[in-house]
C-alpha cells in the first residue's frame, strides 16, 4: 500500500475512533460537490467572508453550532489552509484584529514569522552583494519560524470557547475527503510549476502525473489531514516540538531538492529551538480617528495600521463626500495622501523590539497636516521625501538616522472576516508570503513553508533589516472601524503585499467618503500609490472618465495591472442586519455567509 493511501486510512481509522460525523455533503473520499458561492449575504447572526466557499461554510457550521467568531475564525482559517495552500497555512504567520463586543475593545494578535536566531544582518549578502531576489524566494534561507498555531492557541486561549483540537476536525475531514480544483487554484499551481518541481516533496503533494490538478478534479492532502491530526491530539506542542518540528527544521537546513534543481537552493538557519521558543504577541491596536469614527488596525512589525491610518489623517482634511468635489479630485487627494504615508511607512516602520518606531508621531492629527500642506493640486515628483513624525512622538524615543525601505513583498496571502451573534468579530490576515511560499513542502506533513524572510531588506543598517529573532515588516492591514460610541461599522482585510494596504485604504473611502455599499467599494476598480513614479491600476480603472482626468488635470501616471488584492468584509448596519461581502471576480470570486440570510 503506498504511503498516500496509507495516509487516508488512518484519517478513517481517526474518524471512527473519535465518533466522528462526516458532513452532509459526502462520505470520505467521495467526490465533493462544488456548491456555487456568492460574494455578498446579507441577514443576521453570525457571518463570514473568505475567498473560498468550504473555508466559509466551515467557519458558519462553526458560528451555527454555538461557537463564537474567535472559534470560527480559526476554524476557517485552517481550512484555507488545506483549499488555499499557496497563500496561508500553518507553515506562516499572520495578524489578527479581534473586537470584544462584551468589553467594547479591541485587541490584536501578532503571529509574524520571526527569523532564526542565528540570522544576521548579512545573511542575504554573498560577497557584499544581497543575493538574487528569486534566490532568497525559494530558499530554505527565506523561511521564518512559523507562528500560525501558536497564534491561533493564543487567540483562543484568550477569546475563544471552543478547543482547537476540535476547530481543527473540519478541515482533518476537508484534507483527506478532498475539495474541487477550480481555476484559480489550477492557475497559481501552474505559475509555479518551474519552483514545485525543482522539490521532491512538493512535487509529491501538490502535482498530479508532474502537472497541476485538472479544474474539477478532486485534491486530496492526506498529510496535512495528518498533521492536522497530530496538532489536535498534542496541541501546539506537537507542531513547536518533536517530530513535526524536526521535520521543519530538517527540511530547512537540507531542502529536498530534485537531482538536477533548475536553481541554487540555499539551507536556511532555523534550528528545533528557534521553533521551542516562538512565541505570538498581544499587542495594542493602532488607534485613529476619522469624521469622528474609531479605526483600528494592526501595529507593528506590520506597517497596515499605521500607513492606513495616516493616510486616512491627510485625507480627513478634505471634503471628500462633498458632492460639489469632482471625483477626479477627490482621488487625486487620494493618490497623493497614499504617497506621502508610503514614503513614512518607508522609513520609519519595523519590528519594534529592534527599532523605534515613531507611531504616536505618526497617527498623529498634526504630523498629518504638515504632510498635506505638502500636497497640490498636481501629482508630486518621485520618490517624496519622508517626513519628521519625531515632534509629534509624545516624547518617545524617535530614530535619527534611519534610511528609506523599499523591501519588496509578495502579492498572494488571504484575508477572512468573521463575527458571530454576540457581536464579537475577528479580522484575519495570514500568509505564508509569496504565492507558494518558498515553494517546499515539508515531506509528509502536507504544507508548504513560508518565504517571509524576504520581506527584510537584504542589507544592514535600515529599521526592515534582517536579525536574529527579528519578525520582517508586513502590510497586513486587519481593520475594524466603529462609532463613536464603539459600535462596529466595517471589518475588512485584503490580501496583496504592499498593496494590501492601498486596497484597505481604498474600500474604506469607497464606503466611509464616496457613500457605497460594502459589496461595491469592495467590487469598484483600484488603484495604487506606494510613492512610485507611476500608480498602479486595474484596467477598469484606466478606461474610466476619472483616469483621464487625472492624468491631464492632476498629471497623476498609471500602470497597468490585472487586479489589486482580494478583499473581503463585513458592514454592521443601522437596522442590525450584517453584511458579508467578498469578492465578486478577483481571485475567482469569494463566498459570503450569514447564519440568518434576508432576501
Amino acid at each position: 500500500m503506498n504511503r498516500s493511501l496509507t495516509s487516508l486510512l488512518k484519517i478513517v481509522l481517526l474518524i471512527a475512533a473519535l465518533g466522528l460525523v462526516l458532513p452532509a455533503s459526502g462520505a470520505l473520499g467521495a467526490k465533493p460537490v462544488q456548491t456555487t458561492k456568492q460574494p455578498t449575504a446579507s441577514g443576521t447572526g453570525g457571518a463570514v467572508a473568505t475567498v473560498d466557499h468550504d473555508a466559509s461554510q466551515v467557519g458558519m457550521q462553526v458560528l451555527k453550532e454555538g461557537g463564537n467568531a474567535v472559534d470560527a475564525a480559526v476554524a476557517t482559517a485552517a481550512a484555507l489552509g488545506v483549499t488555499e495552500p499557496y497563500s496561508c497555512g500553518i507553515g506562516g504567520g499572520g495578524f489578527m484584529v479581534i473586537y470584544d463586543a462584551s468589553e467594547e475593545s479591541v485587541s490584536t494578535i501578532d503571529s509574524r514569522e520571526t527569523a532564526p536566531a542565528a540570522f544576521q544582518e548579512d545573511s542575504f549578502l554573498e560577497n557584499g552583494q544581497p543575493i538574487p531576489f528569486a534566490e532568497r524566494v525559494t530558499s530554505g534561507l527565506g523561511v521564518g519560524v512559523p507562528g500560525t498555531i501558536d497564534g491561533w492557541e493564543q487567540a483562543l486561549g484568550k477569546f475563544g470557547s471552543r478547543p482547537l483540537s476540535e476547530l481543527l476536525q473540519p478541515s482533518i475531514r476537508l484534507a483527506a475527503r478532498g475539495f474541487v480544483v477550480d481555476q484559480t487554484y489550477r492557475q497559481q499551481t501552474v505559475d509555479n510549476l518551474a519552483r514545485f518541481e525543482d522539490f521532491t516533496s512538493t512535487r509529491e503533494t501538490f502535482l498530479r502525473n508532474g502537472q497541476a490538478p485538472a479544474v474539477g478534479s478532486t485534491f486530496r492532502n492526506p498529510d496535512l489531514a495528518a498533521t492536522y491530526s497530530r496538532v489536535a491530539d498534542g496541541g501546539g506542542d506537537a507542531f513547536y516540538s518533536g517530530r513535526t518540528a524536526r521535520a521543519i527544521v530538517d527540511t530547512v537546513q537540507n531542502p529536498p531538492v530534485v537531482a538536477d534543481p533548475g536553481r541554487t537552493v540555499r539551507a536556511g538557519l532555523m534550528t528545533t529551538a528557534d521553533l521551542s521558543g516562538y512565541s505570538s504577541l498581544e499587542r495594542a491596536p493602532t488607534e485613529s480617528s476619522y469624521r469622528g469614527m474609531q479605526v483600528y488596525g494592526m501595529g507593528p512589525p506590520s506597517s497596515g495600521g499605521s500607513t492606513v491610518g495616516e493616510a486616512l489623517n491627510i485625507l480627513e482634511g478634505y471634503p471628500m463626500s462633498d458632492l460639489t468635489l469632482p471625483r477626479d479630485d477627490a482621488l487625486h487627494y487620494y493618490l497623493e495622501a497614499s504617497r506621502y504615508s508610503f514614503a513614512d511607512r518607508g522609513k520609519y516602520l519595523g519590528d519594534p523590539a529592534y527599532v523605534d518606531v515613531p507611531l504616536t508621531g505618526l497617527l498623529s492629527d498634526e504630523f498629518a497636516a504638515e504632510r498635506r500642506e505638502l500636497i497640490t493640486e498636481v501629482a508630486a515628483e518621485h520618490p517624496v521625501a519622508p517626513g519628521n513624525p519625531c515632534p509629534y512622538n509624545g516624547g518617545e524615543p524617535c530614530p535619527s538616522d534611519a534610511q528609506a525601505s523599499t523591501a519588496v513583498e509578495g502579492p498572494s496571502t488571504t484575508h477572512l472576516t468573521v463575527s458571530d451573534e454576540s457581536g464579537n468579530i475577528v479580522s484575519y490576515t495570514f500568509t505564508i508570503e509569496q504565492t507558494g511560499g518558498s515553494a517546499i513542502t515539508v515531506p509528509r506533513h502536507g504544507f508548504i513553508l513560508n518565504n517571509e524572510l524576504t520581506d527584510f531588506e537584504p542589507v544592514p543598517g535600515l529599521a526592515n533589516s534582517p536579525d536574529g529573532g527579528k519578525r520582517p515588516r508586513s502590510s497586513m492591514s486587519p481593520t475594524i472601524v466603529t462609532d463613536t460610541g464603539d459600535d462596529p461599522i466595517i471589518a475588512l482585510g485584503s490580501p496583496g503585499g504592499s498593496t494590501i494596504i492601498t486596497t484597505v485604504f481604498q474600500v474604506l473611502v469607497n464606503d466611509l467618503d464616496f457613500g457605497m455599499t460594502l459589496p461595491e467599494a469592495i467590487e469598484a476598480p483600484r488603484v495604487s500609490q506606494r510613492n512610485t513614479v507611476t500608480t498602479s491600476a486595474e484596467p477598469e480603472f484606466l478606461n474610466s472618465p476619472e483616469a483621464a482626468a487625472l492624468v491631464s488635470e492632476h498629471g497623476q501616471s498609471f500602470t497597468s495591472t490585472p487586479e489589486l488584492g482580494a478583499a473581503t468584509g463585513i458592514a454592521f448596519l443601522p437596522d442590525g442586519t450584517v453584511q458579508a461581502a467578498a469578492e465578486p471576480v478577483r481571485r475567482g470570486g469569494g463566498s459570503a455567509l450569514v447564519e440568518n440570510p434576508v432576501p
